[in-house]
C-alpha cells in the first residue's frame, strides 16, 4: 500500500472513530441515569444456556415460556406494539452501544429484527451473556413490541446478499468486497443458504412448481407418483438420477424434473399448446414478461437461421450449446421437428418425413428448459425403432402393455432447478439446487 492510500485509510478510520463516539454521547445522554448496579440475582434466571437437564431446573424460565406461543418474527407489526412477545430466532449480529446497551439482531426464516438488551432493565451478567452469543446462536427471548421513532436500516429485507454487480462496482471504486468462491459456499451449504439471496431464490423454486402443479390440476390433470429406476431404456419422472459426463454451469447428475404425459387427439402440437400455457403461467406469477404466444421454429428452421448467421450446423444432427444460444436470442421458442436420429427409440416419427420426430425443446435465454415429444404407442412400430437404434427388445417388455390398446400420446419434462436459473439470470444451476449433485460432487 503506497503512503498515500494509507494515509488516506487512516483519516478514514480516524472519521469513523468520532462517528461512533458522538452516536455513544447521544444515546448516553438520551438514557435515564443511573448508578451502577450490582449483579441482582434475581436476573439470573432469566437468561442462560439451555439445555434439558438446565431447563428442568428454572421453574421461572419454563413457566414464563409455557404461558406464551411463539409470535413469527415477520409478525412483529405497529398492530401489536406495546405487547409481550415470546420469539425464537438466529443471532445474526450484534453490537455494543456506551457500554450498558446492546443491539441483537435475530433473524427467522428471512425476516430480521432488532431487540435491545439494557443493562438498567437486565443486569450487567445478562448484557455479557448476549453479548459472547456467538453469529447463528439459537435464541428464545421474551420482550415488549416497540416502534422505533426512525426506520431502522439493518433489519428485514435491507440487508441482502451483495449482488454481482455489486462486487464488481466495490472492485472498479477500489474497496473490494469480501467474495466468497462457489466450491467454498457449497462445502459449507448448510450456512450458504440461510443468506437472503438464497432463501430468495428457493421460496422462487418452490412457486414455480405450485405454479406449474395449480396450471395442470385446473387442466383436468391427474398427480402420480411413478417408479424413477427401471431394468430397461426409457425416463423417469420427478426425481432424475443420470450419469452425466458433462460438468457444466446448467447440469447435474441429480435434479427435479416435474413430467406430464397426455392423450393426443389429433397433432402433437396439442402438447406445445399446453407447454405454452405452463410457461406463461410460470412466467406471469414471477412478474416476467413475454411474449403471450411462444414463438415455434421447426429443427430446419432454426438450422437455416443459424447458416444465415455464419453457423456450420449438421441438418440431421443436434445442436451444441453455442448453436443453442445463437437461437435463444429470441429470448423465449420452441424449436420442434428435431431429426430422429437424436431423439429416443420411442419418438414418435414425423409422418412425411422419418428422418424428423414429433418433437420439442423449449428455450429461454437460449438455454434448453423442457424436452418433449410425442411417444410411439404402436407395439410393432415401436419394437421395429428399438432394433434400429440398437436396443435389445428383451429389455422393453414393460411395453407389451401397449398390446392392450394405447390411445396417441406423448409429454414433456421440466428441468426445475434450471427453470429457475434462468428466470433468475444466475450464471450456474448449483445455485438452485438445495445440494447440488454432480460429477464432481456427493456431499455435503
Amino acid at each position: 500500500m503506497s503512503k498515500k492510500a494509507a494515509k488516506k485509510r487512516a483519516a478514514k478510520l480516524e472519521k469513523l472513530s468520532r462517528k461512533r463516539e458522538r452516536e455513544e454521547d447521544t444515546l448516553s445522554s438520551s438514557l435515564p441515569l443511573s448508578l451502577p448496579l450490582e449483579e441482582d440475582e434475581s436476573f439470573s434466571s432469566n437468561y442462560g444456556d439451555v439445555t434439558p437437564k438446565s431447563a428442568a431446573g428454572r421453574s421461572s424460565w419454563r413457566e414464563a415460556v409455557a404461558r406464551k406461543e411463539f409470535t413469527d418474527v415477520s409478525n412483529l407489526v405497529k398492530e401489536i406494539v406495546g405487547s409481550e412477545v415470546s420469539i425464537r430466532g438466529r443471532v445474526h449480529n450484534h453490537r455494543l452501544v456506551a457500554k450498558i446497551i446492546l443491539f441483537v439482531i435475530l433473524r427467522e426464516s428471512g425476516f430480521t429484527v432488532q431487540c435491545v438488551v439494557e443493562e438498567a432493565r437486565v443486569g450487567t451478567s445478562m448484557v455479557k451473556f448476549f453479548k459472547q452469543l456467538s453469529h447463528e446462536s439459537v435464541v428464545e427471548l421474551i420482550g415488549v413490541v416497540s416502534l422505533p421513532k426512525k426506520p431502522l436500516t439493518g433489519t428485514t429485507q435491507q440487508d441482502a446478499a451483495r449482488s454481482e454487480a455489486d462486487i464488481e462496482k466495490s472492485v472498479k471504486d477500489g474497496k473490494p468486497a469480501a467474495r466468497v468462491l462457489q466450491d467454498t459456499r457449497l462445502n459449507n451449504r448448510v450456512l450458504d443458504i440461510r443468506t437472503p439471496a438464497n432463501q430468495a431464490i428457493f421460496r422462487i423454486q418452490c412457486q414455480v412448481q405450485i405454479a406449474f402443479r395449480e396450471f395442470l390440476l385446473s387442466k383436468g390433470f391427474l398427480e402420480i407418483h411413478t417408479p424413477k429406476l427401471m431394468a430397461g431404456s426409457s425416463e423417469g419422472g420427478s426425481a432424475v438420477f443420470r450419469a452425466e459426463d458433462s460438468f457444466t454451469h446448467r447440469h447435474l447428475c441429480e435434479f427435479e424434473g416435474p413430467g406430464v404425459e397426455m392423450e393426443i387427439r389429433m397433432h402433437y402440437s396439442e402438447i406445445m399448446d399446453l407447454v405454452g400455457g405452463v410457461v406463461t403461467v410460470h412466467i406471469h406469477n414471477n412478474r416476467r414478461k413475454f411474449l403471450p404466444q411462444t414463438l415455434r421454429l421447426t429443427f430446419a428452421e432454426g438450422i437455416q437461421m443459424l447458416k444465415e448467421a455464419g453457423e456450420e450446423v449438421d441438418p440431421l444432427g443436434d445442436l451444441n450449446t453455442e448453436s443453442e444460444r445463437k437461437l435463444g436470442q429470441l429470448v423465449l421458442k420452441v424449436n420442434h421437428r428435431y431429426p430422429s436420429a437424436v431423439r429416443p427409440f420411442y419418438t414418435m416419427p414425423c409422418e412425411n418425413d422419418s428422418n424428423y420426430s414429433n418433437s420439442f425443446e423449449v428455450f429461454i435465454r437460449g438455454e434448453e428448459i423442457m424436452s418433449g415429444a410425442q411417444s410411439i404407442h404402436d407395439p410393432e412400430l415401436l419394437e421395429k425403432r428399438a432394433r434400429k437404434c440398437g436396443i435389445d427388445v428383451k429389455t422393453i417388455s414393460t411395453y407389451d402393455a401397449f398390446r392392450y390398446g394405447a390411445p396417441p400420446h406423448g409429454g414433456y419434462g421440466v428441468g426445475l432447478e434450471r427453470v429457475v436459473m434462468l428466470l433468475c439470470a444466475l450464471n450456474n444451476i448449483r445455485k438452485t439446487s438445495l445440494f447440488p449433485r454432480d460429477s464432481q460432487r456427493l456431499a455435503p
